[in-house]
């Protein structure tokens, strides 16, 4: 399964620079950089609730799930719990 960060969208849409967002929400540029490039684990809810607010966006404007088609042949051929 992939979670797929769409920040750099969602900062084109509403015209702003990673450095305007980074001063609104009180994270570092290298931060907001590596949440767009989706090279982090994971992301704080209050850092997420910050970047919506800034960005007058909802969660899934910005986070997106695309599941591994690898995953999906494999699930299927598993047996169901019992």
């Amino acid at each position: 399964m992939a979670i797929v960060v769409n920040l750099d969208v969602m900062l084109a849409r509403r015209k702003m620079r990673s450095k305007e967002l980074a001063e609104r929400i009180g994270i570092t540029e290298q931060n907001v950089s590596l949440l767009k490039s989706g090279k982090v684990k994971g992301i704080r809810f209050d850092t997420l609730e910050r970047i919506c607010a800034a960005l007058d966006c909802q969660p899934g404007d910005i986070l997106e799930f695309v599941p591994d088609p690898s995953e999906a042949s494999t699930s299927e051929t598993k047996p169901a719990p019992a």
